[in-house]
């Protein structure tokens, strides 16, 4: 850490300088290496029409903070990832098994899961305030630990990536086709769906579930209007999400705004350029 406070003395700013605002140097490494995270999967959220799905996932994680929050945990951050691996295995089997519509399947689960969760961490009369920095998030009060942890989830999700891209893309393009190419569909939407759940329940705390799904579609979506194959469509992404996030962080702290909205507020921005500018790419 002491490396990356040397290195960002050559900024302009105040906070910057040797000595000054730690939490605000720490919040930036943490946007550069989440960024990243988000826009590799966003691209596949995209590709798969899931935006619905990933904010159902932040119900479940949010019910896990509740259940651990009843259980006496501090940081429940284990139970909440354990609720939401579980929670989207069953939304896969249950879209596997059933012949309801998958955003059917998806809203039922979605539903329950923040009904469960708000009725849990009100039992008793409790205070819902507590709550409220998963709902909002707060990058800047992210410790260098846990940075180390972005760090590991980063590399993990690029050998990730590097491993399954291509599979998963040919399931999300034509699940019969991956099946006569012996590709196991279900259990590549359940593996990609609970990796997502994972970097979803992770974050939650950081970036706030109210905005954390537009992590994961607007930088796809925007690269999608503009890119003219998978190259170009994973690298504008992952330049659209790193810029918004390092923009988004640096102007909330002039202006005075929530970190996790300020960066949304940025990527809808690119998205309606990128829009308007989608035929001239066409």
């Amino acid at each position: 850490m002491d490396f990356w406070y040397k290195l960002l003395e050559i900024l302009p700013f105040e906070w910057a300088k040797a000595g000054q605002m730690v939490f605000m140097k720490n919040a930036l490494l943490a946007v550069i290496l989440l960024t990243p995270i988000f826009a590799l999967l966003g691209t596949m959220v995209v590709n798969n029409s899931m935006s619905f799905f990933s904010d159902a996932l932040g119900h479940g994680a949010f019910t896990g903070v509740a259940i651990g929050g009843l259980l006496g945990f501090i940081r429940p951050l284990s139970s909440a990832v354990i609720f939401s691996v579980v929670f989207a295995f069953l939304i896969a089997l249950i879209k596997h098994k059933s012949k309801m519509a998958g955003d059917t399947v998806i809203g039922v689960f979605s539903s329950t899961a923040v009904a469960l969760g708000i009725f849990l961490a009100t039992l008793g009369g409790k205070n819902f305030a507590k709550l409220n920095t998963y709902l909002v998030g707060d990058i800047l009060s992210i410790t260098p630990k846990e940075i180390s942890l972005l760090a590991v989830v980063l590399i993990f999700v690029v050998m990730f990536w590097y491993l399954v891209f291509n599979r998963l893309l040919i399931v999300s393009v034509n699940t019969s086709l991956a099946g006569s190419r012996g590709i196991h569909t279900f259990w590549y939407e359940v593996i990609f769906s609970c990796v997502l759940a994972v970097i979803v329940t992770v974050s939650m705390s950081w970036i706030g579930l109210l905005v954390l799904n537009s992590f994961l579609v607007l930088p796809a979506a925007s690269a999608r209007n503009i890119a003219r194959n998978q190259r170009q469509y994973h690298l504008l992404t992952v330049a659209f999400s790193v810029l918004a996030g390092i923009a988004g962080l640096i102007l909330s702290y002039y202006i005075e705004t929530a970190t996790g909205s300020t960066i949304v507020i940025i990527l809808a921005i690119i998205f309606f350029i990128t829009y308007g500018l989608r035929k001239k790419f066409a």
